[in-house]
């Protein structure tokens, strides 16, 4: 287990078996398991998720973002919920930008 730090600078946890299931479903992350921690801790943009997540995203080429969904489930404890490649993101959810 890895613990990456958000801009909130809550500890945010990704298990081996988070990490495990995300490669699983998404096998194009394998290799990518140090990129996501520092999605984390150095994102582009910051969005709203759903039920109370939060999505940290940064560019990696032209029309391909790295974006980790994560959770602050108290100001000391988070955890990665999922993580994906994607095409485009919904700017109007931005809640932060570098």
């Amino acid at each position: 287990m890895d613990v990456a730090y958000s801009i909130n600078r809550v500890p945010i946890r990704l298990t081996d078996e988070r990490w495990s299931h995300i490669v699983e479903s998404h096998d194009d992350l394998a290799g990518y398991y140090e990129d996501c921690l520092q999605v984390l801790e150095q994102p582009e943009f910051v969005l709203r998720g759903r039920h109370g997540s939060l999505k940290a995203v940064r560019s990696y080429g032209r029309n391909r973002y790295l974006a980790v969904i994560y959770r602050e489930a108290s100001k000391s404890d988070g955890f990665v919920i999922t993580a994906y490649f994607e095409e485009r993101i919904n700017r109007r959810d931005i809640l932060w930008r570098r």
